[in-house]
C-alpha cells in the first residue's frame, strides 16, 4: 500500500486536532486537550509559526502525523529538531508507517545540518519505548524535564 509523507496544510487542522486527541486518549491525558481547530490554524500555519507539520497518508486517507519545531544546542552551535508529536492510527502500527515518518524528519534534520533529533516518551509507554530503541535511538535518563505552565507561569513571571 502507498504511503505519502506530505507537509501539512491549513485544511488538514481537524484532522490534526483529531490525531491529537486520539494521542491524548491513548496518554490518559484527554482532559489536558484545550486546543481548537482555530489554535491549530494559528499556532502552525499563520505566517511566523516556527511549528512544522506532516500527515502520513495511506492511499490518500490520513493515517497520522508529526509536529515538530527547530531547537538549538549552545554546546554544539548548531540546530536541532524537536519531535512535540508522532502519531499513527492504532490500525496502522506496525507496519512501518512510523519509521518511515519519524525517517522523514531525520531526513530533514541532516538537510537542514541539524546535530540531533529529540523527543520525549512517557515512562510507561513500552511499545513506544521499544519502538524508540529498535531505532537506536537512545534514552537520556540523565535529565529532567521541568515545566512551568498556566497559573505558576503566570506567577512566576509576575513575581
Amino acid at each position: 500500500m502507498s504511503l505519502t509523507i506530505r507537509p501539512a496544510q491549513r485544511s488538514d487542522a481537524a484532522q490534526i486536532l483529531d490525531f491529537i486527541t486520539e494521542l491524548a486518549d491513548y496518554e490518559r491525558a484527554r482532559d489536558q486537550v484545550v486546543a481548537s481547530v482555530t489554535d491549530i490554524e494559528r499556532s502552525l500555519f499563520d505566517d511566523g509559526s516556527t511549528v512544522h507539520g506532516l500527515i502520513c497518508e495511506r492511499e490518500g486517507q490520513p493515517i497520522g502525523f508529526a509536529v515538530f519545531f527547530y531547537s538549538y544546542s549552545t554546546w554544539l552551535g548548531r540546530n536541532g529538531i524537536y519531535l512535540e508529536d508522532l502519531y499513527i492510527t492504532p490500525e496502522h502500527r506496525g507496519d512501518g508507517a512510523g519509521r518511515q515518518l519519524l525517517r522523514h524528519i531525520a531526513r530533514e534534520a541532516l538537510a537542514k545540518g541539524c546535530a540531533r533529533l529529540e523527543w520525549s516518551v512517557l515512562d510507561w509507554n513500552a511499545p513506544a519505548i521499544g519502538f524508540y530503541e529498535a531505532l537506536d535511538a537512545q534514552a537520556q535518563s540523565e535529565w529532567i524535564r521541568y515545566r512551568l505552565e498556566g497559573e505558576r507561569l503566570h506567577n512566576f513571571a509576575a513575581g
